[in-house]
């Protein structure tokens, strides 16, 4: 089983500091959430908490999550660097590309980029995005994604986005790419996972409770040919687990968990060494 890190509730400073000790604690991965602007008040509800309430203030301070990634490839050497979740559908695919492929080419190659629809419609009418359309433009996004980042004269002529033939170099470290992990828990976005992810992204999951997509993304994998394609199943853990716990995880089709074993950013370094131990990471 991965174990990941996700770096919240810390502060500009600690953030490289983190990821510093998690690096060489070995622990597999830290990832980095984002929202692009938030508004003054939350008229959306938040689709992953039974009150609809999201997790943040409209007051949040929040960094870029590309740039904040290459602050925290050049503290590391090892860990692989996440987005849980980047929303490609409020930018052009040419500059989510270009700002990836930075990431990973300056890392050595270790971004994974997990993306989403999103959630949060005064996001969208900020910058001028029709939020009803953005399962659609993510869709053409991936596409898009893929054609920059493996062609050597990438071009894409959608309904969304029409660019190329162009060049756009250099083409990342990964081959073809960067794994692309797609968010969400409705089924819309459990069947945009299964036809164009290289895995799924899931949501303050348990053992128990992430069985249902996992079963529903191994019917949508069989039905669109999939079956036998590598998939990675990434859950953030809702809580911090027991041994017992990431187990019973693995044996639901989890191959990575990812959580935050601390309250205040001033608890995180302890709270991942006591976890290190609890867990047995980098033995």
């Amino acid at each position: 089983m991965k174990i990941g890190l996700a770096l919240f509730n810390l502060r500009p400073h600690q953030l490289g500091e983190v990821a510093a000790r998690a690096d060489a604690l070995g622990f597999e991965s830290v990832w980095v959430p984002e929202h692009l602007v938030l508004p003054t008040r939350f008229a959306s509800s938040y689709p992953y908490a039974a009150d609809g309430v999201p997790p943040i203030r409209p007051d949040s301070p929040l960094l870029d999550p590309l740039i904040l990634l290459t602050h925290v490839a050049a503290r590391t050497s090892r860990i692989r660097l996440g987005t849980n979740v980047y929303l490609p559908a409020l930018r052009h695919p040419i500059e989510v590309a270009r700002a990836a492929t930075t990431v990973d080419v300056l890392s050595g190659g270790r971004l994974t980029l997990g993306i989403g629809a999103g959630w949060l419609a005064e996001e969208f009418t900020a910058v001028g995005v029709d939020f009803a359309t953005r399962g659609a433009r993510l869709r053409e996004c991936v596409r898009a994604l893929r054609s920059l980042w493996t062609d050597s004269e990438p071009e894409l002529h959608g309904r969304f986005f029409d660019f190329g033939p162009i060049k756009l170099e250099p083409k990342p470290v990964q081959k073809p790419h960067p794994p692309i992990l797609l968010g969400g828990e409705s089924d819309a976005a459990l069947k945009r996972a299964a036809a164009l992810g290289d895995g799924w992204y899931g949501v303050a999951h348990t053992a128990e409770s992430v069985r249902a997509p996992i079963a529903r993304l191994r019917s949508l994998l069989d039905a669109a040919g999939r079956s036998g394609a590598p998939f990675e199943i990434t859950v953030g853990y809702h809580g911090v687990p027991s041994g017992d716990e990431v187990a019973r995880c693995r044996d639901a089709g989890v191959d990575r968990l990812v959580m935050v074993p601390w309250r205040r950013g001033s608890e995180a370094i302890d709270a991942i060494e006591r976890l290190a131990e609890v867990l047995a990471i980098g033995r």
